[in-house]
């Protein structure tokens, strides 16, 4: 009979048949018919895609692959493909991954486990004892750069080869990797410590013999688990028991979901009603899991107990189960362990941390190829120019060593001192306390950002839901009028409690009361505002899924059930998996309806005089996504009345009400105020019309065939012409700032994408209150899909739209990505926002890697709990919130706030300054190489091209540190502009993401000024040097440290004492080597160690010469950026000016 229920059609939005029917074939028809796709091409551009299944699949891959072949790529990254295809290979040998399947677990018998499964231990660290040097090296070297230096100091020990002192070579090298492994080694002990106390963490066991203490790490599939209230459970479980004589409990998966509502789960029925906890090993019973999956909103499995006749079986689902890194909020659970240790939802569902590195760390790496090529050309020259003769090949490996200067090792040492300043200034920066740098490697990657991908829930909004409005059709109500109704409330109560009294004694009619059967006498012509509240208020405070809780100061929670002598105000506390409808619920309250009690079957009601309201709950109709709305019929015990109360989002309700002219502009006029609405109606029902219902109801959810329809189908015959109440507003509170920081980043060229696991109807509502879509733009929101013929045809409907926010849950992104993922990407990069809802924490991190992988752009993804983890990890640059939702996030990322708005600050100011500042030293470090390589070049020229140094071991590593390295380094306390005016024009920072700073053409630039300044000073100082050929080495050199001087001086925008310190600190070290160090000044090898005069360098000649030669080297360059500043200026000196 149940099979046989007609299956009256869904209702659907009338706009949405025109569109799928546009074709004149149905909509499920187009699920895979190519032809009908070739008909309605998916243009993008002036492309039309006729490609079958599978090049659909590949398309993208094809089209990014074809983009990155040529010289270029076969010159810099063919190499680079081919070790890590090999290291992926042997990867894949070492660790071959078991393949997942579904389980019998038996309770309490982990011993009857028909395979071994993961332990249970939590794992984040990177390296072990035997791989922490092997994989820091590898991370080191596999860069050219840190190469290049390893392969040049490892030829000193060639003595053909030996151009200068070991320590020249080897000692900056060890450095900067001694720096690294103990960086590395203190972050690794870091994570170490923080596994080992989850681990440790105890729990009690359950066995034959009682309780006994186990360690997280120890617990085993089957193990029967106790989890006492706000304990983490420690392995996904199936809910078996709990203290709660409800048979229910509450869990916080705010580290799983983001979401901080708490969740009701539902123990599993056999068990929960043994008499004693016990009684769990004296029956034989066995759970059929299915196989672990990513999946955190779904569960599929059985749990069947054999020694009953006859053998119970029941069906489990989601809310049979607590996941891993969830916390128990209400009661004590049992629970039996189905899966641990990688096998969790959590984990599964956290992607391993990778090593960052920043895109100015890749361009100076390219920079670098680029001057090792020069240098090999540079050597060839040379050779050349000697004929080839005797043994070229050792002296043209001779000549790369003598000009490896070009690639100064002091470029890493320098650049990360610099960024280690950088995060110290972030964290002592007081407009933004509490801010933590815990990835010091990858500061300037602040100042690049083009996409912010962001959480919703308390990284946005507060999480903290208030009600706003009441509107009852002909009177609104706001937060200044709220007393009008509270007095309306306990003037109606005063009568209903009169009335009832007077019915007690004579028996009457009904029908007058507000609370009476006013529909079934027929529709009454106009109600008075009180009763009219009065009905407003009652179908507000019944129609939820709320739960009171009271604590006892003694020992905990007590029973709701057994509170009911106690209900008092100030130890109720109400549980709901939606904050929406604990605000409506407190609300009640504050106007004197107040909700003290509740179980699986009945409600309590108290109001403002004191009195208890009873109803019996007959059904509940739970809110999905896809109704938009729930439902509850209750029975007043009083009266033996049945009333259908329903609550839902506009767009599902407008069909369901009695006609009326006022709701769609209301709600508009709300959400344009940024409120959550939900409207509320009503419907009173017979006995005989709810008998009909629930034989109807029960009918269709015993049917084997389309049950989820057929369940629909009679509820929808409920849902029809129902008093429409009123309409409610509510609001979810931003964080501080969060609109001014939106429109700050949005400015800054920083297009923001929402990632949320919430509604999308609440995802949409944020959207538009905190100005992450402006009022002026339209919101496409993306239909469900479920295939490639209707990804293609909303794909069609959304190509045609201009300029307007994307809104797309994440079912729907899966599809569109599986079929169309470039054209997709393409479509949602060109919108001015994006909003994902419904997203898993895989989901998110997919997400920023798709961005990374089409765009090419940098993308920094931020969050505040232990679902957004796997995004900040994903991301180039990780921002963590420390919120209501725990450290996990701030504790993963790589650099944590405490809120949302320090994020204007961190990106203008320092991430700005921070890449200038390095691009700035980075290019100087490398003009510092290149010009004492142009000086050697010219050198050996002139000499008939000997493959000897110009200048000895000591004074090349005192030109490269104390002679130069002060001065250079103060370049990190330049600034072109004023924190304050960074923030005022966030213009400023579109720049940056143009790479403008670093790029081919400034380095150039830089090329040309090394060669300029090197050959002026080696021509200069062998042109002056007369007859005494051994003063050629002091007039060069000390011309050339006050070249390097006053070229710091031409690069300083914003002057600080310490870089004038700097400056006069490193000439005076410079002076004092001059006169007692005069050994090194000699011509070396050339003049057997001729030794330079002290008298020499006071003579007035020795001084005009090394002045006339600096003055020509310098002048030209300050005279042309004086006119460049005159003619041409950057924007930034116009806002300084």
């Amino acid at each position: 009979m149940a099979d046989g229920i007609p299956l009256n059609p869904m209702r659907k939005n009338s706009k949405r048949l025109p569109y799928y029917y546009s074709a004149g074939l149905p909509r499920f028809s187009v699920e895979d018919d190519s032809s009908i796709l070739d008909e309605m091409p998916l243009m993008m551009s002036e492309e039309a895609f006729e490609n079958e299944e599978s090049d659909y699949q590949t398309l993208p891959r094809a089209r990014l692959a074809q983009r990155r072949r040529g010289l270029g790529w076969l010159l810099l990254g063919a190499w680079k493909l081919l070790c890590g295809s090999c290291c992926d290979c042997l990867l894949r040998l070492c660790r071959r991954r078991k393949e997942l399947k579904a389980r019998t677990v038996w309770l309490g018998c982990p011993e009857k486990c028909e395979e071994k499964y993961s332990k249970n231990i939590i794992k984040n660290q990177k390296y072990n004892i035997l791989t922490f040097v092997p994989g820091v090296l590898y991370q080191q070297f596999k860069f050219f750069l840190n190469l290049y230096f390893l392969v040049v100091a490892c030829s000193q020990f060639v003595p053909s080869l030996k151009i200068g002192y070991l320590y020249t070579y080897w000692a900056p090298l060890g450095f900067v990797l001694a720096v690294t492994m103990v960086r590395e080694a203190v972050d690794e002990v870091r994570r170490c410590r923080r596994d080992t106390d989850m681990n440790s963490q105890l729990y009690s066991k359950l066995t034959v013999r009682g309780k006994i203490q186990v360690k997280s790490s120890d617990i085993q599939v089957g193990d029967l688990i106790i989890v006492e209230k706000n304990q983490r459970i420690p392995a996904d479980m199936v809910f078996l028991r709990t203290s709660e004589k409800t048979g229910a409990c509450f869990i916080r998966t705010d580290q799983l979901d983001g979401e901080t509502d708490w969740k009701l789960k539902v123990a599993v029925g056999c068990t929960q009603r043994l008499p004693a906890v016990g009684d769990l090993f004296s029956i034989k019973a066995f759970v059929f899991a299915q196989k672990p999956q990513l999946d955190i909103h779904s569960f599929e499995g059985n749990f069947t107990r054999e020694d009953s006749d006859p053998q119970i079986q029941e069906s489990l689902s989601i809310e049979n189960t607590l996941w891993a890194s969830t916390v128990v909020a209400s009661g004590t659970v049992i629970g039996v362990v189905i899966y641990t240790g990688k096998e969790t939802r959590s984990v599964l569902n956290t992607s391993s941390a990778k090593n960052k590195v920043g895109l100015l760390d890749l361009e100076l790496n390219r920079l670098t190829k680029a001057l090792f090529l020069a240098q090999v050309v540079l050597s060839i020259v040379m050779v050349a120019l000697q004929g080839f003769v005797g043994p070229w090949f050792r002296n043209l490996f001779r000549f790369v060593v003598l000009f490896s200067y070009i690639i100064p090792i002091s470029l890493r040492v320098n650049l990360d001192m610099g960024k280690s300043a950088y995060g110290w200034m972030i964290m002592k920066d007081e407009s933004i306390p509490g801010t933590v740098v815990r990835t010091s490697t990858i500061p300037e990657e602040l100042g690049r950002l083009v996409y912010l991908l962001t959480d919703k829930t308390g990284t946005l909004t507060q999480n903290e839901m208030v009600f706003k409005r009441l509107h009852l059709g002909t009177v609104s109500y706001g937060a200044d009028t709220m007393d009008e109704i509270q007095s309306h409330i306990v003037r109606s109560y005063g009568q209903v409690s009169a009335q009832v009294t007077h019915q007690a004694s004579s028996s009457t009619t009904g029908g007058t009361t507000p609370s009476g059967k006013s529909q079934t006498a027929g529709p009454r012509v106009r109600k008075s505002v009180s009763s009219r509240i009065h009905e407003a208020v009652k179908a507000i405070a019944l129609c939820h899924n709320v739960t009171p809780v009271y604590e006892s100061h003694g020992n905990g929670e007590t029973e709701s059930a057994e509170a009911d002598q106690d209900f008092t105000d100030d130890n109720r506390t109400y549980q709901a998996s939606s904050p929406d409808e604990v605000a409506l619920v407190r609300w009640t309250e504050s106007v004197g309806l107040t909700l003290v009690n509740r179980d699986l079957t009945s409600l309590q009601l108290k109001t403002p005089s004191g009195q208890i309201l009873s109803f019996h709950i007959l059904q509940i109709f739970p809110f999905t996504s896809e109704s938009k709305r729930m439902g509850i019929i209750v029975r007043e015990e009083s009266t033996g009345e049945i009333t259908f109360y329903m609550k839902g989002a506009d767009v599902a309700m407008a069909s369901i009400v009695q006609y009326n002219d006022w709701l769609e502009e209301e709600c508009g006029n709300m959400a344009r105020e940024g409120l959550r609405t939900l409207v509320v109606a009503k419907k009173s029902l017979s006995e005989e019309q709810y008998q009909d219902f629930e034989s109807r109801y029960s009918q269709a959810k015993l049917s084997l065939h389309d049950r989820a329809l057929k369940v629909a189908a009679v509820v929808e015959s409920l849902e029809r012409e129902m008093e429409l109440l009123c309409l409610t507003g509510v609001e979810d509170q931003l964080q501080a700032d969060v609109r001014p920081t939106l429109e700050l980043l949005r400015n800054a060229g920083i297009k923001i994408w929402m990632l949320t696991g919430d509604k999308l109807e609440t995802a949409t509502c944020i959207a538009k209150s905190s100005h992450l879509v402006s009022r002026s733009q339209d919101i496409h929101v993306f239909r469900s899909v479920s295939n490639r013929g209707e990804a293609h045809l909303e794909l069609n409907a959304f190509r045609r739209k201009h300029d307007c926010a994307l809104v797309i849950s994440g079912d729907s992104l899966e599809v569109c990505l599986r079929y169309y993922e470039h054209e997709f990407v393409e479509l949602a990069c060109q919108c001015p926002a994006v909003v994902c809802c419904r997203c898993s924490p895989t989901q998110k991190a997919q997400i920023v890697t798709l961005l990374q992988q089409h765009t090419a752009n940098r993308t920094c993804a931020i969050g505040d709990g232990g679902n957004d983890v796997s995004m900040i990890q994903a991301a180039d640059c990780g921002i963590g919130i420390e919120g209501k939702e725990g450290k996990q996030a701030s504790l993963a990322a790589d650099f944590s706030i405490t809120q949302f708005r320090h994020v204007g600050r961190l990106l203008m100011v320092h991430g700005r300054n921070s890449y200038k500042r390095s691009a700035a030293l980075g290019q100087f470090v490398m003009h510092r190489g290149m010009i004492i390589s142009t000086m050697q070049a010219v050198f050996s020229s002139v000499f008939y091209f000997a493959s000897v140094p110009l200048y000895q071991g000591f004074l090349m590593v005192g030109y490269a540190t104390i002679f130069t390295m002060f001065p250079v380094f103060s370049l990190v306390l330049d600034q072109d502009v004023k924190p304050e005016m960074a923030l005022l024009y966030p213009e400023l920072y579109k720049d940056l993401t143009k790479g403008r700073s670093l790029s081919f053409k400034t380095f150039l630039i830089w090329v040309l000024i090394s060669i300029y300044q090197g050959g002026i000073l080696m021509y200069g100082a062998l042109l002056l040097f007369e007859s005494e050929f051994v003063h050629v080495v002091a007039i060069s050199f000390t011309a050339l440290i006050l070249t390097e001087l006053l070229m710091v001086a031409l690069t300083v925008r914003t002057w600080h004492w310490l870089m004038v310190v700097a400056e006069l600190f490193s000439l005076a070290c410079y002076l004092a080597s001059l006169a007692f160090l005069s050994e090194y000044f000699g011509t070396g090898r050339l003049s057997a160690k001729t030794l330079l005069d002290r008298s020499y360098i006071t003579t007035w000649p020795f001084l005009w010469k090394v002045s006339a030669i600096t003055l020509v080297s310098c002048l030209p360059l300050y005279i042309i950026k004086y006119l460049k500043r005159k003619f041409s200026p950057p924007s930034y000196s116009k806002l300084s000016s």
